[in-house]
């Protein structure tokens, strides 16, 4: 099987810092990872391949600069990079880079083997949309399961996967057919160091390295600045909280206990009862 993982190379958010006059990030100086939610969708690809069979592909848009993140999946346990890198795509917001990985999806199927699962992270942490894998879905016509917790089976034979997604009343346990877009949520797996061979191979590695016109994409219009429509007024960073933990006595029992915090609770957020009661009564 041949499943592909789309990262992202993201400045460390723990040192980013806001310019304070123009209210932009400032990039300069700021050591850049793959972004974290990104490794749970390789670890996730690496675990199915081991088990099945098959490679594992990473693809990632950005600067030549990337091929650093390219490199660290590949010391991790992926078969093979690719880096799409051009100057047309500057500046892309989520609608371009969806479009711009979708081409390249297309031209890694046609010259490494058909895809049966491309892995996003649920997110990256620099803009936070969660909007480019759907985007792909979209685009390339894919089933789309996002905010994966965990893959149950993934049956080459028939053509399914088994997995569990996250959602606001529990979990659903969904099958469906593949190819398809999978968008893995943080915590689902622990991600692996690699092996001394796997850091050997990566070291002299060759990426594969396209660019706009190699990666099939025939109209530049719908890269970069220009196929961006999104517009960011202000970048900022939230103001702390000013509010302090509130301090709750405890009772004598553990059943106590726990009536004295729902009292605090409520008595803080009234109209929790009501959406509770609403929810007991199935209204």
């Amino acid at each position: 099987m041949h499943f592909v993982v789309c990262i992202k190379q993201v400045p460390d958010s723990a040192q980013i810092r806001v310019h304070p006059v123009t209210n932009t990030i400032m990039r300069q100086g700021v050591p850049t990872i793959i972004n974290p939610y990104d490794l749970f969708s390789l670890e996730e690809a690496l675990r199915w391949r081991d088990k099945v069979g098959g490679e594992v592909t990473v693809l990632t848009m950005g600067p030549p600069m990337a091929s650093d993140s390219l490199r660290k999946a590949l010391t991790i346990g992926a078969d093979r990079a690719v880096l799409l890198t051009d100057r047309f795509f500057a500046g892309s917001d989520t609608l371009a880079t969806s479009f711009a990985l979708s081409a390249a999806l297309k031209k890694i199927g046609e010259t490494f083997g058909k895809i049966d699962i491309v892995f996003c992270g649920k997110q990256t942490i620099d803009g936070d949309t969660a909007q480019v894998g759907p985007g792909v879905a979209k685009r390339l016509s894919l089933e789309q399961i996002t905010y994966v917790s965990a893959i149950n089976e993934v049956n080459g034979e028939d053509g399914t996967v088994t997995l569990e997604r996250r959602s606001e009343g529990g979990v659903q346990v969904l099958k469906t057919n593949l190819p398809a877009m999978i968008t893995m949520l943080e915590g689902s797996n622990t991600v692996r160091r690699g092996r001394i061979d796997d850091a050997l191979r990566a070291a002299r590695a060759e990426i594969v390295s396209w660019n706009a016109k190699e990666a099939g994409i025939e109209d530049v219009t719908m890269c970069g600045l220009r196929g961006s429509p999104t517009v960011v007024k202000k970048v900022f960073a939230p103001s702390p909280r000013a509010e302090k933990a509130a301090l709750v006595e405890v009772g004598a029992t553990p059943a106590a206990s726990a009536e004295a915090l729902i009292e605090a609770v409520l008595a803080k957020s009234p109209k929790i009862e009501d959406d509770l009661i609403k929810l007991a009564s199935g209204f």
